[in-house]
């Protein structure tokens, strides 16, 4: 329903008085037969017309007499010994259905939100600097979580079946091998996961194996492989270091175009995937990201430098932003609002990383170009 169809009519649409008083419009309704009872016409077109109410006599209630109310300054009452320039008083609202009441509004929790956000920064944090192979079971853990709503969504909504298992245990074997072995492990920990995603299928009836194992194969790069990046910033001796700079850089990019967004934005950026991303928004992504960049690697990085940094918080804010609209394309695609329920306020682990994960790749190679791969 556009615009044009909420509010009043046109007084030419809606006039029911005598011929003689009412303006001389065209394409008014035409004059009622003599022999029709009042709030019935003969003839003409009454779609564009308001329905009279229908008002019983106060005689036959036995109570006070009661005089409905209008918004529409046509019918406004005017009740006996009020002048007619007087406004009558406004109306109460109607009472919610009874199945309206109770809900929540939409929207986050935002008590939630932060007490969520809180604690994932704190197990994050703890598990980053005491005792590193702890984070990357942290990773490990944030992989398989991921791939589980994934699969699961996809199966529910469009009923790929592409299996969990083989891409749970490869994809933490991606993770491990990348910390491990590097990036030749991470390479033949990918060749072996779609392999098995192959094979693994092969159990099942031929139906639609083209689609499901395609749909595996993409989960298995989309998130544990993208995921071994951090692993493989984690592995350099300031490898603590490095990723807390890519995680700053990536939550500072998402604070910074939502704080912006929201106070000045008014172009959309892509009002078909994600209508609530505007250019400002972006504007705010990137100057919060390199501002943040700078600091970053001038203090925190092993001979980083400060312009380097503002090169990675430009590509930060580029690549989140990407992430978050592929993942908001692949939720519209599937008909959702969040990939899992798993943290409150929040969503599920998925909408945490749409915009970590292909961030993680951009923010090794920069490290590995500016200060070499520690």
């Amino acid at each position: 329903m556009n615009d044009s169809t909420w509010g009043a009519p046109p007084p030419s649409a809606g006039y029911w008085g005598p011929p003689d008083q009412g303006p001389a419009v065209s394409g008014a309704a035409p004059p009622r037969d003599a022999g029709a009872p009042a709030g019935h016409d003969v003839g003409g077109d009454v779609s564009q017309t308001r329905p009279m109410p229908i008002v019983s006599d106060p005689g036959d209630s036995g109570g006070p007499e009661e005089r409905p109310r209008f918004h529409d300054e046509r019918f406004r009452d005017e009740p006996e010994g009020r002048g007619a320039q007087e406004p009558a008083p406004a109306t109460a609202p109607a009472p919610a259905p009874e199945e309206d009441r109770g809900k929540k509004r939409a929207g986050r929790d935002l008590r939630a939100a932060i007490g969520v956000g809180l604690g994932l920064g704190v197990v994050i944090l703890a598990s980053l600097f005491l005792y590193k192979p702890v984070f990357v079971g942290v990773i490990v853990v944030a992989v398989v979580v991921g791939l589980w709503e994934l699969t699961s969504r996809l199966n529910e909504r469009k009923g790929i079946r592409a299996p969990l298992v083989p891409l749970a245990v490869g994809g933490a074997a991606m993770v491990v091998a990348g910390y491990v072995r590097g990036a030749e492990g991470a390479w033949v920990a990918v060749a072996l996961t779609a392999l098995a995603v192959l094979v693994w299928r092969m159990t099942e009836p031929p139906a639609d194996y083209l689609r499901d194992v395609t749909a595996g194969v993409f989960a298995a790069f989309y998130v544990p492989f993208l995921a071994t990046f951090v692993a493989l910033m984690l592995a350099a001796d300031d490898g603590p270091w490095r990723v807390l700079t890519f995680l700053i850089l990536t939550v500072v990019s998402d604070t910074g175009a939502y704080a912006v967004g929201w106070r000045f934005g008014t172009h959309k950026l892509a009002p078909r995937i994600s209508p609530g991303k505007t250019r400002e928004g972006l504007v705010g992504a990137v100057a919060f990201a390199m501002a943040a960049g700078a600091l970053c690697t001038q203090f925190m990085i092993d001979d980083g430098s400060w312009w380097q940094g503002l090169l990675m918080g430009l590509a930060v804010a580029v690549t989140a932003t990407l992430g978050d609209l592929g993942e908001s394309m692949m939720k519209r695609d599937l008909g959702i609002k969040d990939m899992g329920t798993l943290l409150p306020g929040h969503g599920g682990i998925m909408d945490r990383l749409d915009s970590l994960l292909p961030t993680a790749p951009v923010v090794w190679l920069l490290f590995v170009v500016f200060v070499g791969a520690g």
